[in-house]
């Protein structure tokens, strides 16, 4: 229970902080300020719950960590569970304190929702917003499992996360808003609804994609240190 409870808050800081940042303060901070809200909401997260949990906050990455072993498929879906209902109370936190300004308009993809086509920020299309979530995730999953494994600094993993969900955000806003996290997508769309909603299934379907080819490198030990000597 306490992991799952972790799992909760821990994504919905993400979701809160995260979204909030491009929601609340985005023409203040742009694009590079909301980049290092995602991550520096990943880092306090990583110090603060990841000796109860281990900090997934995302689906994918637990998905990663099943598929290379390190979970079992009941916790997995336990840890789903948890990180979808988080997200969905960081957003509605987002939702209420948001309408509390007169001039909000919740819009197309309100609330920091993930997107893609016309009309959403740099305007990529399904192929480049699909690809572009399938390779980010993937590599944000294999210096998740890498930094996580026996040998790695423990105490400098939080950190390493961290800062390449900032690079991740500071290369991808523009394509998709950068989800690589289905949970973070869920949460903002179910508010948001319209396109936003219509458009969730990228994703969940591409992030899947990334983390399961990064939990199979380290299924393989393709990817594990050798920590023989």
């Amino acid at each position: 229970m306490k992991k799952l409870v972790a799992e909760f808050i821990g994504t919905a800081t993400l979701v809160f902080f995260g979204c909030g940042s491009a929601v609340l303060a985005g023409p203040e901070v742009g694009q590079l300020g909301i980049s290092f809200a995602f991550g520096l909401a990943i880092v306090a997260m990583a110090y603060g719950i990841g000796p109860i949990s281990g900090c997934h906050v995302n689906p994918a990455v637990s998905f990663g960590a099943f598929l290379a072993g390190r979970m079992g498929a009941g916790e997995m879906v336990q840890y789903w569970v948890a990180q979808f209902l988080g997200a969905l109370v960081g957003a509605g936190i987002l939702y209420v304190i948001a309408t509390g300004n007169p001039n909000f308009q919740l819009g197309e993809w309100g609330l920091g929702s993930n997107g893609y086509g016309q009309g959403y920020l740099g305007g990529y299309e399904l192929t480049a917003a699909f690809v572009f979530e399938v390779v980010a995730t993937f590599l944000f999953l294999v210096v998740i499992l890498g930094v996580t494994q026996k040998g790695s600094p423990a105490m400098l993993a939080g950190l390493a996360i961290g800062l390449t969900l900032v690079v991740i955000h500071i290369v991808g806003i523009q394509v998709t808003g950068v989800s690589v996290n289905p949970a973070r997508s869920f949460g903002p769309a179910v508010f948001a609804q319209g396109l936003a909603l219509q458009q969730l299934w990228l994703f969940i379907v591409a992030p899947l994609i990334g983390a399961s080819l990064a939990g199979f490198l380290f299924r393989a030990k393709l990817l594990e240190a050798d920590t023989s000597a």
